[in-house]
């Protein structure tokens, strides 16, 4: 059970804090220093080395989630609230990410290759509101992570 979740814990870590960097970080020096022409190749090659650690943390999340929860917790039933809280909040997350990934994301690389910078700022926009809508969503899903249980009801905290 330590390998499950020392996975999980990892997989979040890295997904909401490469996020919370992003977004908090990166993107307004970013923003402040770069022009479009440089701005946006920043951003692609930044996805691009980050997007697969996300991809990582999309099917390790979830399998050792479910692997806890059925180890250790013996089945759904035996959940707290905040156990059901995390879970439809990480799959929405997930779905956002996909979103991101196989939507604004080509669009904005596709943009850039070809030069239309005002066309791949307006991908790269939406890339950063969906961002920021999943790390609010990572930011919840850590407080019911580690307060949930005591606070939701009175099942024991994993």
């Amino acid at each position: 059970m330590p390998v499950a979740i020392t996975l999980h814990i990892l997989s979040a870590v890295v997904w909401v804090g490469g996020m919370f960097f992003a977004y908090v970080a990166l993107r307004p020096v970013a923003a402040s220093l770069l022009e479009p022409p440089l701005r946006l190749p920043l951003w692609s090659q930044t996805f691009a080395r980050f997007f697969p650690w996300v991809w990582a943390a999309v099917i390790l999340l979830p399998a050792s989630g479910y692997w806890i929860i059925f180890e250790i917790f013996e089945g759904m039933q035996n959940v707290g609230l905040h156990v059901h809280v995390m879970q439809v909040v990480g799959i929405a997350m997930i779905a956002i990410f996909l979103h991101v990934f196989f939507v604004p994301y080509p669009r904005m690389n596709r943009a850039i290759t070809a030069g239309d910078f005002p066309a791949a700022g307006k991908q790269l926009a939406v890339i950063r509101r969906l961002i920021g809508v999943n790390l609010v969503l990572g930011l919840i899903t850590i407080v019911f992570a580690t307060g949930g249980a005591y606070w939701l009801n009175s099942v024991r905290p994993f």
